[in-house]
């Protein structure tokens, strides 16, 4: 599935290489629905980067690792969206909410998309409650198209990414470290609220700002 946080934009040649993200209009927002992952389940999610970041040498030079406050387990990417219909999916996904109720989630294993060989993307799996968040990326399809927002129709896939490699050299190693290092990993969160964010891009990592919250079965 489309991920928010892997815009469109390109790398500038020469000493300088360095990923340049798109600029959206100021009438336009970049959004996306997502479940928050609480602090304590981020601050071992940090730790695990950490252990690969240090292993792989890498520093944050150039892959690019999420920040680690933002963490989140992406339901539907809405991509650019005018100003004007943010209210009407703020109501989309209150009347899903609403309709759901809390479950857990576990984090565990890892890998990268399309491969470990040549990755593009690195991300940590969900071993626990991936049909649950299947089945809340699906209502928020249905909602949001019923709304009239356009959307891609790539299928979902629960994971968590956690870093981008395109084109770095040290891209393989970091996703053979990732995967041996999070073989064992078990971290569980209870997910109950769902969240209609804005990723904000340029100067480094995507930042996300919490437009609106809305907790399950509430």
């Amino acid at each position: 599935m489309s991920d928010e946080s892997h815009p469109r934009g390109r790398r500038r040649g020469g000493r300088g290489d360095r990923w340049e993200a798109p600029v959206d209009p100021p009438d336009v927002l970049r959004l996306f629905y997502a479940v928050p992952v609480p602090a304590e389940a981020r601050d071992r999610v940090g730790e695990l980067i950490e252990h690969v970041q240090t292993g792989v040498g890498d520093g944050t030079a150039r892959i690019r690792w999420v920040r680690v406050e933002g963490l989140h387990l992406t339901l539907r990417f809405l991509g650019p969206t005018p100003v004007a219909r943010r209210s009407a999916l703020e109501a989309a996904v209150d009347a899903v909410a609403s309709a759901a109720a809390p479950f857990e989630v576990g984090l565990s294993g890892g890998g990268a998309f399309p491969n470990l060989a040549r990755p593009r993307s690195l991300w940590l799996g969900v071993a626990e409650g991936a049909d649950r968040l299947a089945t809340l990326a699906d209502a928020l399809t249905r909602a949001s198209l019923e709304e009239g927002q356009y959307l891609e129709t790539r299928p979902f896939a629960a994971h968590l990414t956690i870093g981008r490699t395109d084109g770095v050299r040290l891209g393989p190693v970091a996703a053979r470290a990732l995967a041996a290092a999070a073989s064992e990993m078990d971290v569980r969160f209870t997910a109950d609220r769902v969240v209609l964010f804005r990723s904000q891009l340029g100067g480094g990592p995507a930042r996300y700002e919490a437009l609106h919250e809305a907790r399950l079965g509430a």
